[in-house]
């Protein structure tokens, strides 16, 4: 199977979804598109750029918040037509569990008219108890989901088209859990000078334009993209609270989870 291109499509507020779709679509000697649909300019394209044909490779990966999908990201992929082009599922979450994420995403996908061949589970860094998962996907990580992708390259070597593959069966349940997060709102310091960027990058719109210091948490989505890149540092979680729910989470973020892989084989 000869794919004409790859498209890297990420729902990544903090960078470590992203990392993962990356390191995977440089797995493929492709021309490479990418699409952050965690942007909020992302409905600002054409619909011909969210309508993919069979002869494009698709690798679509979210963060898994509280087991789920994320709504807005949910929201922002019923955008996309696949018209049965094959896609890569992937999930990253902060080394606690993904639940019933790559189950809804690839029932999504599969409604909108994709192919799913494929899901991954990838441990990243918590984007909030940035403790969890330090320092993933690391050099073991990287070596990992690479051997995923050259055990996929073999089997779509061997075939005509990706209507070969069957459907990838991923673990989950259904009805899905309840959706949440954790009620984390990112608070601002003296150090913030206004620049408004926090603003402009917002996926859900969160932080007004007129007050870039001030955070509608009506709206928040605890996604902590606005402390990941605010150049003067001046957001962050109250530090009581963290510790709180870092603590919480202890026992079953400590120990060392493994990314997964799902694809059956024709």
């Amino acid at each position: 199977m000869n794919f004409q291109s790859i498209k890297n499509m990420y729902f990544s507020p903090t960078g470590g979804t992203k990392k993962v779709t990356t390191l995977l679509s440089q797995c493929f000697s492709l021309p490479m598109d990418e699409i952050d649909f965690s942007s909020p300019s992302f409905l600002n394209q054409a619909p011909d750029k969210l309508s993919f044909s069979p002869e494009t490779l698709c690798i679509i990966g979210v963060p898994s918040f509280g087991g789920r999908v994320p709504a807005i990201a949910l929201q922002n992929l019923s955008t996309l037509k696949g018209e049965q082009a094959p896609v890569i599922l992937v999930v990253s979450y902060g080394n606690r569990d993904f639940e019933d994420t790559l189950l809804e995403l690839r029932n999504q996908l599969t409604a909108q008219g994709f192919h799913c061949i494929a899901g991954i589970s990838a441990v990243t860094q918590h984007s909030i108890m940035n403790q969890y998962g330090n320092g993933r996907p690391d050099s073991s990580d990287e070596q990992m989901l690479q051997a995923f992708m050259e055990q996929l390259k073999s089997s779509l070597a061997s075939i005509s088209t990706p209507k070969e593959l069957p459907f990838v069966d991923v673990p989950g349940n259904f009805p899905y859990r309840q959706y949440g997060v954790i009620p984390m709102y990112p608070q601002t310091s003296l150090a913030c000078n206004g620049c408004g960027l926090c603003s402009k990058q917002c996926p859900v719109q969160a932080i007004p334009k007129e007050s870039p210091n001030k955070t509608d948490t009506s709206r928040c989505i605890s996604c902590m993209r606005c402390i990941s890149i605010c150049p003067n540092h001046a957001r962050a979680c109250d530090p009581l609270m963290l510790t709180a729910v870092s603590e919480k989470l202890k026992p079953v973020c400590s120990t060392r989870k493994e990314n997964q892989f799902f694809f059956s084989n024709i």
